[in-house]
């Protein structure tokens, strides 16, 4: 099995190439979201592998969100054309849980975590906000996906009972305020293509497809643009 894997959730914009359980291929920049700059070639990079080592995708994956608005737009707009140029199927893949996969399938990592132990991913979104769950150590949804403002008291009945592993760009922010003893910050986290493969892998296993045509990400909030003030405005404002 050959999976096309795009990632474009937070600023970080990746594609890979899976032949089974192995990355054979992968494109990737952590340099920012210039998504829409980087993401076509890195694509057509992938493409080139793959033709040259006989290894077209059965499915294209993609990154479903929560995440970037305009990141998961620009992927999912990839992977769809992608998919449809392929006569392929296309595969959403949550977020937040292909950034628990980071956590689960590096060694060194799974390692440090307790028996009992629950994920938490963090996407950051505004200030004190991010975009969250809470999982079992069987990717198993204990707590839905939700947005979260975070303060002092965020999970604190759980975090009574077990010990949570926070991680992702939106947990940084938050590790000064959950103090509690069995909250656990592993820095360093942000979800890649490569993430994406195992959860790809099951769907495709198991038939879960979406429909190319009528495919959109999981915004969680509904995108909100700041209209510019003009010359009067503000002069009225000051009044």
């Amino acid at each position: 099995m050959n999976l096309l894997l795009i990632e474009t959730s937070a600023k970080a914009c990746s594609v890979a190439l899976s032949h089974d359980f192995n990355i054979e291929f992968r494109k990737e920049t952590l340099d920012g979201p210039n998504h829409a700059s980087v993401l076509g070639q890195f694509v057509e990079d992938t493409m080139q592998f793959a033709r040259e080592n006989n290894m077209l995708p059965d499915a294209v994956a993609v990154s479903a969100g929560p995440g970037s608005y305009t990141g998961l737009r620009i992927g999912v707009s990839e992977a769809k054309g992608v998919a449809f140029g392929l006569q392929k199927p296309l595969i959403g893949i949550s977020t937040l849980q292909a950034l628990c996969c980071h956590v689960m399938f590096n060694p060194m990592l799974e390692e440090d975590m307790q028996n009992g132990g629950l994920y938490c991913p963090m996407i950051d979104a505004r200030r004190m906000e991010v975009y969250t769950a809470l999982y079992d150590q069987a990717l198993q949804e204990v707590k839905p996906v939700s947005a979260q403002v975070i303060d002092e008291n965020f999970l604190h009945d759980v975090l009574e009972q077990h010990p949570v592993y926070f991680f992702g760009d939106g947990a940084e922010k938050c590790k000064d305020i959950i103090k509690h003893p069995n909250a656990h910050f592993l820095p360093g986290i942000r979800v890649m293509a490569s993430d994406m493969m195992s959860l790809a892998i099951k769907a495709y296993k198991q038939g879960r497809f979406d429909d190319t045509a009528y495919f959109v990400p999981f915004y969680l909030k509904d995108f909100v643009a700041s209209k510019p003030k003009n010359l009067l405005e503000e002069l009225q404002q000051e009044k």
